[in-house]
């Protein structure tokens, strides 16, 4: 399942929740924490059941609710939104800082007799330090960076240049990558910014990262043409699979292309694009 592109929509917005899939993006969120006041919760969840229950209502991209952290508000989130039959593929978890919170998570879903992969948000210092055992946890389909809230939890000023937060970025895409599931990476503030979202994407595809998060419809096409590879690169890719299969015919275990040595780390990289390629293909 593809996610490099991962659109955040207002849960009492029920207009933008049924445009969302329409914008291309791989994963929408119907975010119930953060983009809802307070004073608009019960509304909210009540908007995102009527939306994932209407029957006209069926996506091809995988559709997620971000609930509220379980010591606020997720059973209630969760009691109404699962509601009937709703269209739903995943659940958002905000605040992660431990396995203990994704367990939580998955026992509450347990407890309305469904079972959902789960996507962590790590976005505190506890997050960070236990990226590995929030990827690693059984629930767990995806991990999710957020820079902005982490940089408020330590005390850190948010800068361009992002060096505040470089370690536990790449923290969170390592322990993503030793566990085997998906990292998506943090959010760009700036909607009006295409050239700095286009950089930040880049950059985040060089840490590693599988995805980005976005919180307007017109973040989605610059993210999914970031992760999509060129015709270059797909060229390079398949020359680099073509040499591989006659080496191997051969019965050789060294190849070049390009004048290139390639190893197995070129022929992981090379399986990357082509994975890419097809995924962009098919969305």
């Amino acid at each position: 399942m593809a996610r490099r592109s991962v659109l955040f929509s207002p849960g009492d917005q029920p207009d933008l929740m049924r445009k969302a899939p329409g914008t291309g993006a791989d994963v929408v969120v119907f975010d119930l924490e953060d983009a809802v006041s307070p004073d608009r919760k019960s509304h909210a969840r009540s908007a995102v059941n009527d939306v994932l229950t209407d029957e006209s209502f069926d996506p091809e991209c995988e559709v997620c609710v971000r609930v509220t952290p379980p010591s606020v508000a997720a059973t209630e989130d969760l009691d109404t939104v699962l509601d009937g039959t709703p269209r739903i593929d995943s659940v958002m978890l905000p605040k992660a800082s431990g396995a203990d919170d994704v367990a939580e998570i998955a026992s509450m879903l347990a407890d309305f007799d469904v079972s959902l992969p789960v996507v962590p948000i790590i976005e505190s210092a506890a997050g960070v330090l236990n990226a590995e055992e929030i990827a690693a946890s059984a629930a767990t389909t995806a991990v999710a960076f957020g820079a902005e809230d982490l940089a408020a939890d330590i005390g850190a000023t948010r800068t361009e240049a992002g060096t505040e937060v470089l370690y536990a970025r790449e923290r969170v895409v390592l322990a993503a990558s030793a566990a085997g599931v998906d990292a998506i990476d943090t959010i760009h503030a700036d909607i009006e910014d295409t050239e700095g979202l286009r950089e930040a994407t880049d950059f985040a595809i060089e840490l590693g990262y599988d995805g980005k998060m976005a919180i307007h419809p017109a973040q989605v096409p610059v993210i999914n043409d970031a992760f999509t590879p060129t015709d270059d690169q797909v060229d390079w890719a398949e020359r680099v699979m073509d040499a591989k299969a006659a080496a191997e015919a051969e019965g050789r275990g060294v190849f070049t292309v390009d004048g290139e040595m390639i190893d197995a780390p070129l022929v992981k990289q090379a399986e990357r694009i082509l994975e890419r390629a097809r995924v962009a293909e098919t969305q």
